[in-house]
């Protein structure tokens, strides 16, 4: 399967006339609690022609295409990332995080990640996240809930703990997460992520009483927490610079002339 996403990949680079600086795993590979059938989310990050940001036309800032069974490709342009990373965006936050690598240029994640800890907003972080569980929590009907969807509120009440205790980036991937709760529920998401690693992501539980609990208390408490901070609103200077350092470095047609 990573052949294919290479090659596609290089394909895109070729028919959009971009280069990509950055492609990763994403979703539950990328959390590191995949299914058996769980789709391959590749999500780059890509620079156009230096000469294309200088002009009048409108640009795509986003690429998109058609998902089937086992791939879901897309990616947003470098200015497009900066713009959300200013808003304290969780995504490039999380891409960058990302245990799976397709592509890298050399340093780019590195230095893009340094600069992501300038612009973190603990009340947009957390309310993102539980926006994503709640959403993931409304699916339950009856006490069950589909294995992949509890996991959507987990990994997002996690992250949210996170961000609030930690006051910084939440980790990408879950394990490092886990160890905010308590080690009897530890346990037992562990042993849900074997459970999903082999039954589809349809497959439906009851989660038990103690994990319910937890799940309404760390809730009520990021919520309650989130509504006494202040917006946040970051200046652009940092990643101006970067943006445009990136651009004269990196493109080719100024270093042929």
């Amino acid at each position: 399967m990573r052949t294919r996403i290479l090659d596609q990949l290089k394909t895109i680079e070729q028919e959009k006339g971009i280069q990509i600086l950055f492609a990763c795993e994403s979703g539950s590979r990328g959390w590191e609690f995949p299914s058996p059938d769980s789709d391959y989310d590749v999500r780059f990050i890509y620079r156009r022609p230096y000469t294309q940001y200088l002009s009048i036309s409108v640009y795509e800032e986003q690429l998109s295409f058609p998902i089937d069974s086992e791939l879901d490709l897309s990616g947003w342009d470098l200015r497009k990332t900066l713009q959300l990373i200013q808003k304290s965006n969780t995504t490039p936050f999380e891409w960058l995080q990302s245990p799976i690598v397709y592509r890298e240029t050399p340093g780019f994640r590195d230095e893009l990640w340094l600069l992501c800890q300038h612009y973190f907003s603990r009340r947009s972080n957390v309310h993102h996240y539980l926006g994503i569980a709640k959403g993931a929590l409304d699916t339950m009907e009856n006490g069950m809930i589909k294995i992949k969807k509890l996991f959507y509120v987990l990994r997002p009440l996690l992250a949210a703990l996170w961000n609030v205790e930690q006051n910084g980036i939440a980790p990408m991937s879950i394990q490092p997460l886990m160890n905010l709760m308590p080690d009897a529920l530890q346990q037992k998401v562990t042993a849900l992520i074997a459970l999903k690693s082999g039954t589809a992501e349809g497959y439906t539980i009851a989660p038990d009483e103690s994990m319910m609990e937890w799940i309404g208390q760390t809730f009520e408490q990021c919520t309650r927490y989130a509504g006494t901070l202040p917006r946040d609103h970051f200046d652009a200077g940092r990643l101006d610079d970067f943006f445009r350092q990136n651009l004269t470095e990196n493109d080719n047609s100024r270093n042929k002339r």
